[in-house]
């Protein structure tokens, strides 16, 4: 078949959206389809950037290329499903939040403008629409359908999506840090993992791997919890050296509010290691079992912080992450393809 994979660049970003389209291409390809990516870039501000985007594609024809038809479009991120094909498929990661279920929180600065209510229903009708057009309507975990049911009544399916990481990743050995490894914003809640370090009686440390635009701040409370000779910020880290971090951790770190999914989570459990989280974190819950799988605790410091001391234990790490791998082993690529397309 010939396929187009739809999705949306955000200039100067990259996160888990664009590896999941990129891994989709390439697994199409090794199924003997022709695939390429097609990405538009976006901006969400101002406001009425977000309804310009989704006319954009909305005024694509993606029926054919030089003349030759194109069987079948797979949409995923916001707007892109907004584009038009008699066999559109979406493997909806996530619409805009932001207008959604962060709509008036701290996360989003939507509900203070003037006008925004208004432009809310406007988003949400385009999407129970554009959304409902498509012929298999998919989404990346079973929080994001629940929210696609909520807001917009239509009725999706999860299908998990791999991480690139998982074919290389193996337990290694159990060394005294948590890994965070996470885009460095306030949603991802890094800042909760510092506060309950500085209230922890454990001598763990931590290394949070990552960039984004709450770096400073984020350096600045470690200094200011007195944390400095615990916690290192490791930055953007490659491949090989992921691979090594979450071989030699004692737990990876993960507790963002309300997630999609999350790579970090299968990730740590291909690794063979538990994950430490939060009762609000939305997809990473699909995954992880208090006492079984990894470590669940309320969204406090002080909740957190008596976790980590019980991981201080390295014998009860190993046993939360030693049957991780297999609780992972079905998301696979071969199975993402033959079901999107069946």
């Amino acid at each position: 078949m010939r396929l187009l994979v739809c999705t949306t660049q955000v200039p100067f970003a990259r996160g888990g959206a664009e590896l999941l389209s990129e891994g989709l291409c390439a697994a199409l390809r090794e199924h003997g389809h022709q695939a390429e990516i097609v990405a538009l870039p976006a901006s969400w501000t101002p406001r009425p950037n977000l309804i310009t985007s989704a006319l954009a594609w909305r005024l694509l024809d993606l029926t054919q290329v030089d003349g030759r038809p194109v069987d079948a479009i797979i949409a995923t991120k916001f707007p892109s499903y907004a584009a038009r094909h008699p066999r559109k498929i979406v493997w909806l990661v996530h619409q805009h939040r932001q207008a959604y279920d962060w709509y008036g929180t701290t996360l989003s600065d939507w509900g203070a403008q003037p006008g925004d209510a208004e432009l809310r229903r406007v988003l949400q009708r385009l999407d129970r629409r554009t959304l409902g057009e498509a012929r298999r309507l998919f989404a990346i975990s079973r929080n994001v359908a629940a929210r696609l049911k909520r807001f917009n009544g239509l009725q999706a399916t999860p299908l998990y999506p791999p991480s690139p990481l998982m074919p290389r990743l193996q337990p290694g050995p159990s060394e005294p840090y948590i890994l965070s490894i996470a885009r460095l914003d306030r949603a991802k809640r890094i800042d909760l993992l510092l506060r309950a370090l500085a209230e922890s009686r454990s001598e763990l440390r931590a290394i949070i791997a990552g960039r984004g635009p709450a770096l400073a701040e984020l350096q600045q409370l470690t200094r200011r919890l007195g944390l400095t000779q615990r916690v290192r910020f490791a930055g953007f880290v490659d491949d090989a050296t992921a691979v090594d971090l979450f071989a030699r951790c004692r737990a990876v770190y993960y507790a963002p509010v309300d997630e999609d999914y999350g790579f970090a989570t299968i990730e740590a459990f291909a690794a063979g290691k538990p994950v430490l989280t939060t009762s609000d974190a939305g997809g990473v819950l699909e995954f992880v079992r208090h006492d079984e799988s990894g470590l669940i605790a309320a969204p406090t410091p002080g909740a957190l912080a008596e976790q980590l001391e019980r991981l201080a234990d390295p014998a009860l790490a190993c046993r939360l992450g030693q049957d991780n791998p297999t609780r992972v082993a079905h998301i696979r690529w071969e199975r993402v393809v033959a079901t999107l397309l069946s």
